[in-house]
């Protein structure tokens, strides 16, 4: 157990980063991709990047002795301890630590709602894996309270943006949309492999800013992370949607 103490900065002000990586029968699925991730984001935020080594191990010695096949790593970097107010210390020392917990895969689609709070496009933090994630708790408890499974959240420009924890894509007319990054969404690891498959498999692919009622108008819409993988959604608010072939070969592409 990793105690924190009361002068953390990711405690008191949410001053750091975090990512959380699959782990399946004990291996870790795309760690590069997900420790380069927190390294962009340490230079977007000014702190000093994770030393690699140290968070793999951190990141496995969590993981020792889980029994699921399916296990959420999360790795935590917050700015350190560092004097009261929002000035962090000349030189501040990072704190990291690693926790992990089962992540069973999703058996059922997702029902999506519009959720009332808006994604912060003009914020640094809206394409980074902050520790400051309450509108995201806001949001999920919103679709919740609606005996939703996810929230869509559009942008201050009422563009689609993204779901609580997850990238969101939609096809119409044989084409594969998502929002693009700039609508203030999270560059996810799993919507990177998503749009790779995407063109290997000759699909036609649009990073798009889009209003949200354009998902309404969709032949099927999915959410991406990397523990769901790639999880269908079976409506959002009062639409419902069907099942897509191209979203079955897309999903075939990550069955783990």
């Amino acid at each position: 157990m990793t105690l924190i103490p009361h002068d953390d900065r990711g405690l008191l002000l949410g001053d750091g980063l975090f990512e959380t990586v699959l782990a399946v029968n004990g291996v870790l699925v795309g760690l590069a991709a997900h420790l380069d991730r927190m390294t962009v984001g340490c230079a977007v935020v000014g702190l000093p990047p994770p030393d690699r080594m140290l968070a793999e191990r951190l990141m496995r010695e969590a993981l020792a002795g889980m029994a699921a096949p399916r296990v959420a790593v999360r790795l935590t970097l917050t700015a350190g301890s560092g004097g009261r107010g929002l000035d962090r210390p000349a030189a501040p020392e990072p704190r990291l630590f690693a926790s992990a917990a089962a992540s069973p895969r999703p058996s059922e689609p997702a029902r999506l709602i519009t959720s009332s709070v808006r994604r912060n496009d003009g914020s640094p933090a809206a394409r980074l894996k902050t520790l400051a994630y309450l509108d995201n708790v806001l949001a999920r408890a919103q679709a919740r309270e609606r005996g939703a499974d996810e929230a869509l959240m559009l942008n201050s420009r009422g563009e689609a943006a993204c779901a609580a924890a997850a990238n969101v894509f939609w096809v119409r007319d044989g084409r594969l949309y998502t929002p693009a990054l700039e609508c203030g969404v999270l560059a996810g690891t799993m919507r990177a492999r998503v749009l790779s498959a995407a063109v290997r498999l000759g699909v036609e692919v649009a990073e798009v800013r889009a209003p949200g009622e354009a998902l309404a108008g969709a032949e099927a819409v999915f959410l991406t992370n990397s523990l769901i993988g790639l999880r269908a959604v079976s409506g959002l608010d009062e639409v419902v949607f069907g099942g897509s072939a191209l979203v079955e070969r897309l999903a075939a592409e990550f069955s783990a």
